[in-house]
């Protein structure tokens, strides 16, 4: 028998380091240049960025979900989460690490379908952090409901002619190309009829009509672009894994994003505890401090009951990844991870705004943004409601039904089968009295 809740020493060592590193090196980086994460470095910008870069490397810890073959470490999901926990205290920490969304997953999918020389144009740059890149799949019209996808790639002699709409397309703005999803063949099944292509983003007809912000950014000054994709040509060396692969490249990125995902959530949440604590050893009012009233008390309890659960669940997923090396036997796990993942930044963060009162909803602390970023979870990647349904066939499956008028756990029968199981005890039991 084997259970170990333990880190190895020498990782444990690279984890601490990277604590300290986040803290001190790159969360002020989330102050100084804010939402200029995805945005190409400069002179200035680069001064300071590259040389926390080549410190992570020689930690061996740049892009480390890649193998050694393109650069990273090949570290399993488990000590992915592990490392990811930390970086998710900090928007600028994923660059400095190598493995931003949606670049990580772009760069995963070139790996394992790019031809040699889609990998020499577009992989080798993006894992040495010189560009960005986008994916472009939702679409205005259906959300990620593939089946209301209408943007199409029509044959036209050696090239491919992209027509169609696309929304969200994060960071469209600043990327140096674009993976679009697009239906090729309109007769078939439309899990056999799109597929993936990448398109460089000077290529002529790619209309960014607007770039969406969140709540609280400027109109047009977000980065989720609505793109129109207007007689956009590219060769037929653009096709990514082949024609009518699209859903096959698509899951190859998503399983282990999502347990990423929720590890940093995890630090996000976890910051937000560590604030909510200290608030209430540090503030008094009506005659004791904060941390002293019960509402408060069950506000900490509340927090810490629901953050240990999902943390320990999700490095329980990422195990199983490990041991299994099956996204698809996973996929109830890596669903649930997704469903819980918004719930719990939202109550922990809100709880946390609770405490510090009215300073708690200005935009001088965080609170506010942790809980948008939870709303925000709760629809990337696919909506949470969709993914309970995907939870509950998945569920289901390890049940049958029963042809029995009451069910199973009817106490009655059960009673008369137990009577009947040990009726010579109970025989002798009522001879003896």
């Amino acid at each position: 028998m084997a259970w170990d809740f333990e880190t190895d020493p020498e990782y444990q060592e690279k984890l601490d380091w990277a604590d300290a590193f986040v803290r001190d090196e790159v969360e002020p980086l989330d102050l100084v240049w804010e939402h200029e994460q995805f945005v190409p470095l400069d002179g200035l910008r680069r001064k300071a960025i590259d040389p926390l870069k080549q410190r992570v490397r020689e930690q061996g810890l740049w892009a480390t979900h890649l193998g050694p073959e393109l650069g990273g470490q090949g570290y399993g999901q488990l000590k992915l989460a592990l490392l990811n926990e930390i970086l998710g205290r900090s928007s600028w920490a994923p660059i400095v690490f190598g493995c931003q969304a949606p670049d990580t997953g772009n760069a995963e999918i070139i790996a394992h379908y790019g031809t040699p020389e889609q990998k020499k144009k577009y992989l080798q740059p993006l894992l040495d952090g010189e560009l960005f890149s986008t994916y472009s799949m939702t679409e205005p019209q259906g959300g990620a409901d593939v089946a209301q996808f209408r943007t199409q790639a029509v044959k036209d002699g050696d090239d491919w002619v992209i027509n169609g709409w696309k929304y969200f397309s994060s960071n469209a703005k600043t990327a140096s190309f674009l993976i679009v999803m697009a239906v090729t063949d309109t007769e078939v099944p439309v899990h056999k009829g799109m597929s993936m292509f990448l398109v460089p983003a000077d290529t002529p007809g790619i209309n960014i009509v607007r770039n969406v912000g969140l709540y609280g950014e400027p109109m047009n000054g977000g980065s989720h672009a609505l793109i129109h994709y207007e007689d956009v040509r590219v060769p037929a060396d653009a096709l990514l894994g082949g024609e009518g692969q699209a859903f096959a490249v698509a899951q190859t990125r998503l399983g282990g994003g999502r347990i990423h995902h929720a590890m940093r959530t995890i630090g996000l949440a976890q910051k937000a505890l560590d604030t909510m604590c200290e608030r209430a050893l540090s503030r008094e009012t009506a005659g004791s401090r904060l941390a002293d009233k019960q509402t408060v008390q069950g506000y900490i309890a509340d927090s810490y009951a629901q953050l240990t659960q999902f943390r320990l669940f999700v490095l329980h997923t990422a195990w199983k990844i490990d041991k299994y090396n099956d996204y698809k036997k996973l996929r109830k796990d890596i669903a649930t991870a997704k469903i819980v993942m918004p719930t719990v930044l939202h109550d922990i963060a809100w709880r946390a705004m609770q405490v510090h009162g009215a300073l708690g909803v200005t935009n001088e602390m965080p609170f506010f943004r942790m809980i948008h970023g939870a709303a925000v979870m709760g629809l990337a990647d696919g909506p949470t409601e969709v993914h309970k349904t995907t939870v509950a066939k998945q569920v289901l499956r390890d049940y049958t039904a029963t042809d029995d008028l009451w069910p199973s756990e009817w106490i009655p029968r059960k009673q008369d089968e137990a009577r009947a199981k040990y009726a010579e005890y109970l025989e002798l039991e009522v001879g003896n009295l």
